[in-house]
């Protein structure tokens, strides 16, 4: 999907949610999204697997390439390619923790970067994912706008965490990375939990500005 297309699919669902009077679509902030979104607890996980969501790393924009690297080279930097599509090497300026991360493709190495899910798929499923169809879920599991590259230890402690449960630990980022999940879950329907909107609203509180993005 395009930045175009993002945006378009962005402005439509604040629009359908009711947007305040006054407001601008075009570049909404994380208050006045969050603002248009349902509260509710989380629903159970039963049912959920990992297929629920598509084959994983699918070629969804076509590009003969499958998402994984897609990701990976977006956000590396001094990349190093087997072929057009598959990275051997590169470094990750790693939004959570701010360090350069070495990336090494290989059987003990590759796990030091992986591709983190901002809003993770299981934290989807229980907060409306378990509605869409294997479709949409597949282009929310495959979505630029929802996944990111880090440094893998963070990745593997944060499992399935909201942002009142986890948090990057580069205080920095935090805004970006709430304004990051608040895109994601508007874009596909999904709602907050209480004590999700309360951390969102606590870090969003010290960037009033903080917009949404849009890739």
């Amino acid at each position: 999907m395009s930045q175009w297309e993002i945006r378009i699919a962005l402005v439509l669902t604040l629009f359908l949610a009711g947007i305040p009077e006054g407001v601008s679509a075009a570049t909404p902030t994380v208050t006045d999204v969050i603002a248009t979104m349902a509260v509710k607890g989380r629903a159970p996980k039963t049912g959920y697997t990992r297929e629920a969501f598509g084959p994983a790393w699918k070629d969804v924009d076509g590009n003969s390439c499958d998402t994984r690297n897609d990701i990976l080279k977006r956000d590396l930097i001094d990349i190093v390619y087997k072929d057009r599509c598959t990275i051997l090497s590169g470094i990750l300026p790693d939004p959570f923790s701010g360090e350069s991360i070495e990336f090494v493709r290989g059987v003990g190495t590759s796990n030091a970067v992986q591709i983190d899910h901002v809003v993770a798929l299981s934290n989807a499923w229980q907060t409306g994912a378990f509605k869409l169809t294997v479709e949409k879920r597949t282009a929310f599991a495959n979505d630029p706008l929802n996944l990111l590259a880090v440094k893998g230890v963070l990745n593997s402690q944060k499992r399935d965490g909201d942002a009142a449960t986890w948090l990057p630990p580069k205080k920095s980022y935090r805004c970006a990375y709430v304004a990051r999940q608040v895109a994601v879950k508007a874009k596909y329907g999904l709602w907050l939990t209480a004590p999700e909107k309360a951390a969102i609203v606590k870090i969003i509180a010290t960037c009033p500005k903080q917009v949404v993005p849009t890739k």
